[in-house]
C-alpha cells in the first residue's frame, strides 16, 4: 500500500466526515477485485466481504431511521422509502457527491467501464465504506455516517415520490395531463446469454422520451420510467 494512497484517502476521510483508527479498512473497502489481477502480492484483501457486511449495517440503519421518523407509514411504504435509498442507483449518487470515483482501486478494463456497471461499482463502493466504517469504530460511527450521506437523500424521495412503482407513477401523470398511456419497447439485447442486458425505451404515443436497460425486459422498463420521471420533472 503506497504512501501516496493513504495521503489520497486522508482526503477521502475528510469528505466522508470519519478518521479511520485502521486506514487498513477504508484501503480495502476501495479495492475492486479486478485490481488485484493486475496486481498480484501488492494486496491481497479487496472489497467484496466488506460490500456483503456493509449492505446489512445500511439496511438495519435505515429501517431504524425510517422506523423511528414515519410511525404512520405501515410496512409496505416503510419498505418501498427504504428500497428507494438503498439501491444502486441512488448510492452511485450518493458515492460520486463524496468523490469516492476517483479514489477507486481498479482494473483498468473496469476503470473504462461507464452507465449502469459504473453505477454498480460504485454502489457496491459505499456499502464496503459503510462496512469498513462499522469494522473501525462499531454501529453508532457506521449509522452516524449513514444519517450523514444516505439518509438526506429521504427528502428527494419524497418530493420526487421516488419510492412509489416508476412505471404506475408515470402512467398515472401521463394519463391525467396527456390522456395517453406509456408504452415501452426494447431497443437493444446485448451481453452473453448468462449475462444478458436489456435496453428499454418508453414512449408517450410516437414520441421517445428516455431509455433505461436492467437484466430483465421489466428491470428495462422500470429503469426507463424512473428516467421519464426525472426528465418531466425538471
Amino acid at each position: 500500500m503506497t504512501n501516496l494512497f493513504m495521503a489520497d484517502i486522508g482526503i477521502l476521510q475528510k469528505n466522508i466526515d470519519y478518521v479511520f483508527k485502521k486506514p487498513a479498512f477504508l484501503a480495502e473497502a476501495l479495492t475492486h477485485r479486478s485490481y488485484l489481477n493486475e496486481h498480484p502480492g501488492e494486496i491481497t484483501s479487496h472489497n467484496e466481504r466488506l460490500e456483503f457486511l456493509g449492505d446489512a449495517v445500511l439496511e438495519l440503519a435505515i429501517t431504524e431511521e425510517l422506523y423511528g421518523r414515519f410511525p404512520q407509514y405501515e410496512e409496505g411504504t416503510l419498505t418501498s422509502l427504504r428500497a428507494a435509498l438503498v439501491n444502486y442507483q441512488m448510492l452511485a449518487v450518493i458515492a460520486r457527491s463524496l468523490d469516492v470515483e476517483q479514489y477507486l482501486r481498479l482494473s483498468r478494463g473496469e476503470a473504462k467501464d461507464t452507465g449502469r456497471a459504473r453505477e454498480v461499482i460504485l454502489a457496491n463502493a459505499m456499502e464496503s465504506i459503510i462496512g469498513a466504517v462499522y469494522c473501525d469504530g462499531g454501529y453508532a460511527s457506521a449509522k452516524a455516517f449513514i444519517l450523514r450521506a444516505v439518509a438526506p437523500r429521504l427528502t428527494e424521495v419524497l418530493e420526487k415520490s421516488l419510492y412509489k412503482d416508476p412505471k404506475s407513477s408515470l402512467q398515472e401523470k401521463i394519463q391525467a395531463e396527456r390522456k395517453l398511456t406509456p408504452t415501452y419497447r426494447v431497443l437493444e439485447e446485448k451481453g452473453p446469454d448468462h449475462d444478458r442486458v436489456f435496453v428499454v425505451g418508453v414512449y408517450f404515443g410516437n414520441e421517445f422520451i428516455a431509455k433505461g436497460s436492467g437484466q430483465s425486459k421489466q428491470d428495462g422498463e422500470v429503469e426507463a420510467a424512473r428516467n421519464a420521471l426525472e426528465l418531466i420533472s425538471k
